[in-house]
């Protein structure tokens, strides 16, 4: 099983980016999604996830008010990720998983379901 993300690239710090993810076997409706970004040196961290619900439940401090997480109609999930900053630079990483492992807290244990990763760069 596999999830498809994709939208990562190049941008110069305060623009925008918009990462989708898709499930290639199987539907993300009403399953929790999350996205995760691992930078180089540093630990994978949680970004945002959300449960059964079509938008965010929980955002990371360093990206709250500047990401956005949300479902389409076909399932698709999308972060927008607007006033990027150097610091956003890293490999971003979707995954599944029942809709009870996303809490306000954040995720509350390993996804199932994970996608190949992207990588954003944020650079002038």
């Amino acid at each position: 099983v596999q999830l498809q993300a994709s939208g990562g690239g190049l941008v110069q710090p305060g623009g925008s980016l918009r990462l989708s993810c898709a499930g290639s076997e199987f539907s993300l409706k009403y399953r929790a999604v999350a996205w995760f970004r691992q930078a180089p040196g540093k630990e994978r961290e949680a970004v945002s996830c959300m449960d059964n619900k079509d938008v965010g439940l929980y955002y990371a401090d360093s990206v709250k008010g500047r990401f956005t997480l949300f479902r389409d109609g076909s399932a698709t999930v999308y972060l927008q990720m607007d006033s990027l900053k150097p610091e956003d630079t890293a490999v971003y990483f979707c995954a599944a998983a029942p809709s009870y492992y996303c809490k306000i807290n954040g995720p509350t244990r390993r996804f199932d379901y994970w996608g190949q990763g992207t990588l954003v760069t944020v650079s002038s």
